[in-house]
């Protein structure tokens, strides 16, 4: 055990692959390191990085427990949640269709749109937005806490530093990939808007999954 963890390589093995699979943060960053550089970028990634530490307090703390005993609470943030995102997606959608129309046009590209937007309180609140996410990290670290340990706490900081550090490795990737892909598709801006508009559409879709999820 260490410092009342109970297995910890089978926790860094899953969060690992955890932080690979695709989500609405981790699309975010990417979509906005394309469009506004590595800078912009890593202001976005600092939204997901708080957004991610407060979603791991509050699941330390029982968020979770208070959810699930007040569905009306629960409901609220769902659904704010799925209206947020869905907002982002036709954002996405409505900049890549003028850019579309406008074709080699870079008056009618998607970022200027984004120009006026603060990636790091849009990124924190895209992460803030999904009480999932809560139940997931209490259900999650759950498993590899000792209860019988007497400071679970840093038993709790180790598991999500060792989160955050792979979720900044990832997001770290993910910009420089944005940036590379941005060099390759500013000369090809119908691409850049096919592109634009399929994350726009995922970002519908992860609005309309939030939508329908339930606590079970």
């Amino acid at each position: 055990m260490f410092f009342g963890i109970t297995d910890i390589w089978t926790y860094v093995i899953g969060a690992f692959f955890i932080i690979l699979l695709p989500g609405p943060n981790s699309l975010y960053v990417l979509a906005t390191a394309a469009q506004r550089g590595v800078r912009q970028g890593y202001r976005g990634a600092m939204g997901v990085f708080l957004g991610d530490t407060v979603l791991m307090v509050l699941a330390a703390a029982g968020a979770a427990s208070l959810l699930r005993s007040t569905p009306i609470l629960f409901g609220i943030v769902k659904y704010a949640g799925a209206a947020y995102l869905a907002w982002i997606g036709f954002q996405m959608l409505r900049g890549a269709w003028r850019s579309w129309r406008a074709g080699r046009s870079a008056e009618a590209a998607p970022a200027p749109e984004a120009t006026v937007e603060n990636p790091f309180r849009k990124a924190l609140v895209i992460s803030l937005m999904n009480p999932k996410a809560i139940l997931f990290f209490i259900s999650f670290f759950i498993q590899f806490v000792d209860p019988g340990y007497g400071t679970p706490a840093l038993s709790f900081l180790i598991l999500g530093a060792i989160c955050q550090l792979f979720s900044m490795l990832y997001l770290s990737l993910l910009i420089f990939s944005g940036t590379f892909l941005a060099g390759q598709f500013r000369a090809r801006r119908k691409l850049s808007a096919g592109l634009t508009s399929g994350v726009g559409a995922l970002f519908i879709g992860f609005g309309a999954r939030l939508a329908t999820a339930t606590l079970g």
